[in-house]
Parts: structure tokens; C-alpha cells; sequence
């Protein structure tokens, strides 16, 4: 009799138990839901650092320190094309130089690089492009991208006789460009000290 009333009270005081854990739970579930918005790795960006490129080549340009120089390596290369790579953020500035022979070549030259730009206007949803003039006196054609795009910043640069410069800058990454939004930020500044410290070595 007596085991029969313990077992009575355990089986009722477990029914409390689980009454109270069932109800805690299904109090808990009546809030809003929000889901937790999609997370990125954070980016590390360093300072802004710059070194003067090296004597081979027939421009001279300032560029940051934590980037490597490469050889271009596209089907398409040229003697002094190079490429201005940074391994922490997987991001590159294309580089390509042409020597002008005359205006009509300097011409062909531009005509080239506002196509190249305005094939991105495909995923592009604006390019916001200034001209302007460098501290030394050169035309340079600034073009930035916004949007879904491979390449979020391209510029020319040229003396109008005997050079012409161009560069584009390109992610290696599928991160969405919203989320690159520091990164492109930060790159455009290094792109800008290459820009305002460009000299020619054929003058």
C-alpha cells in the first residue's frame, strides 16, 4: 500500500515536471521570429602604405606595400602590362600601357577603353565616369562602377603625345559587391595615390 502511494506522488510530481518544461517551451515560441542576417568575414584592411615601382618599367607610379607585382598573364599580354595584386583581399589592379605613336592611335586607344567600361553596363545599375587633370598635368578618365559587377573601378590616364595608361580593378571573389563596400573604398584611395603620382619615363 505504502509503495503504491510513493509511486502515485513520483508519477504525479514528474507530470508537474514535464507540464512546467512544456509550458516554458511554448511560452518562449510566442515571440516574433527575426532571422539572423547572413554573416561575412570581417575584413582586416591596413594601413595605407606606398613604395615606388621598380626602374623597368616606363612608367613610375607610388603602390602599396602590402600588394605584389605580377606579371600579366592574360592570353592578350604585352611587354609592360602587369598586374598590382593583394593577397588579404584577394583584389587586383590590371595594369596596361601602350606607347602613342600619333592621335589617331591615342584615339583608337580611348574609343578601346569606353567600350571595355561599357561592357559591364550589362549588371551595371550606374558609371559615374569624371575627366580630370593629374598634379603633373595629364588627362586622366575615371570611371566608377556600381552594381554587380566584375570590375567597380577603371581609369586611363594618358600625356596625350607619347603614353597612355590603363587599369581596372577586379575582385577574385563571389562575396557580394555591397559587402565589398570597404574593401572597394579602400582600393580606390590606393588607385587615386597611383594615379596623382604617375610619371612617364619617355617624356
Amino acid at each position: 500500500m505504502f509503495m503504491s502511494r510513493l509511486n502515485c506522488v513520483s508519477a504525479k510530481s514528474l507530470f508537474i515536471v514535464i507540464s512546467a518544461i512544456c509550458g516554458t517551451l511554448l511560452s518562449s515560441c510566442q515571440g516574433d521570429y527575426l532571422p539572423k542576417p547572413l554573416g561575412y568575414n570581417r575584413l582586416v584592411l591596413p594601413d595605407h602604405d606606398y613604395v615606388a615601382l621598380p626602374d623597368s618599367l616606363p612608367y613610375a607610379f607610388e603602390y602599396s606595400r602590402h600588394a605584389i607585382l605580377l606579371k600579366d598573364t592574360s592570353r592578350i599580354n604585352e611587354k609592360f602590362w602587369i598586374e598590382i595584386y593583394y593577397p588579404s583581399l584577394k583584389s587586383n589592379i590590371h595594369i596596361t600601357y601602350k606607347a602613342v605613336p600619333n592621335q589617331k592611335v591615342l584615339k583608337e586607344y580611348l574609343d578601346d577603353s569606353y567600350t571595355l567600361t561599357s561592357k559591364h553596363q550589362v549588371k551595371a545599375y550606374a558609371i559615374n565616369e569624371v575627366i580630370t587633370k593629374t598634379p603633373s598635368g595629364k588627362t586622366a578618365v575615371i570611371a566608377e562602377l556600381e552594381g554587380e559587377v566584375p570590375s567597380q573601378f577603371q581609369f586611363t590616364v594618358t600625356d596625350s603625345t607619347k603614353n597612355f595608361l590603363r587599369g581596372a580593378l577586379y575582385f577574385n571573389t563571389k562575396v557580394a559587391n555591397d559587402s565589398l563596400a570597404p574593401a572597394i573604398d579602400y582600393m580606390k584611395k590606393d588607385i587615386m595615390q597611383l594615379i596623382n603620382t604617375l610619371e612617364w619615363k619617355n617624356k
